[in-house]
């Protein structure tokens, strides 16, 4: 796949890595450009870009920014019409403890009304960035599991092929209103991780038959 992905933080970081590991075309772009130069000068053949018009010839968008931050930096990158765009952001408060969003909205339904025609599938956000950085195996030896959740039936199993591409188990979570799930979801993780003082080399699954 084609994949670009915005920001060049731990998460942005952490995808370069993985994706382009899995073979996969990668650009990455953010406001940072001397940032973006020593990300993709990490990995061969990732190419740092402007963000205009970076979404062209694109499969799939990864936006890795924070959630107030996510709309302008898609809005940046050009035409977003059908494509799938990975929202990977949770609304978090400055304490990181707490959610602004939820119960009748998520963030991922804010941004997909805000680039209508874009096909945004929430995913990822509930891996920490070290999680992702160092590989879909976790320390007692079980793999990560990647939710998705969209309204494109399309946009979610590009994004299930990228994820299983790179490692990780994935499991449908259904359509994006379930966002309103995903999002808390990540919100206990964090707490587990940093609250609970159990580190960042955890990540939720469900277990069970199929």
């Amino acid at each position: 796949m084609k994949v670009l992905v915005i920001g060049a933080g731990n998460m942005g970081s952490a995808f370069v890595k993985q994706i382009s590991a899995a073979g996969h075309e990668v650009s990455v772009t953010a406001r940072d450009a001397a940032k973006v130069a020593a990300l993709a000068a990490q990995y061969p053949g990732v190419k740092a870009v402007a963000s205009a018009s970076a979404a062209d010839g694109k499969d799939v968008i990864v936006v890795a920014t924070g959630y107030a931050d996510a709309v302008s930096a898609l809005q940046s990158v050009g035409n977003l019409q059908g494509k799938t765009v990975v929202d990977i952001t949770n609304p978090l408060t400055a304490d990181y403890m707490g959610l602004t969003v939820g119960h009748s909205t998520s963030a991922s339904e804010e941004i997909a009304k805000a680039v209508p025609g874009a096909n945004v599938v929430k995913a990822f956000n509930t891996l920490f960035a070290q999680v992702l950085a160092q590989g879909a195996t976790l320390g007692d030896g079980t793999k990560a599991t990647v939710f998705y959740a969209s309204d494109s039936e399309v946009a979610k199993q590009s994004v299930k092929a990228l994820a299983e591409s790179m490692g990780f188990a994935t499991t449908d979570a259904g359509g994006l209103k379930n966002a309103r799930y995903l999002e808390p979801l990540a919100g206990l993780n964090i707490y587990f991780g940093y609250g609970a003082g159990r580190g960042t080399g955890i990540a939720p699954t469900w277990v069970g038959a199929q």
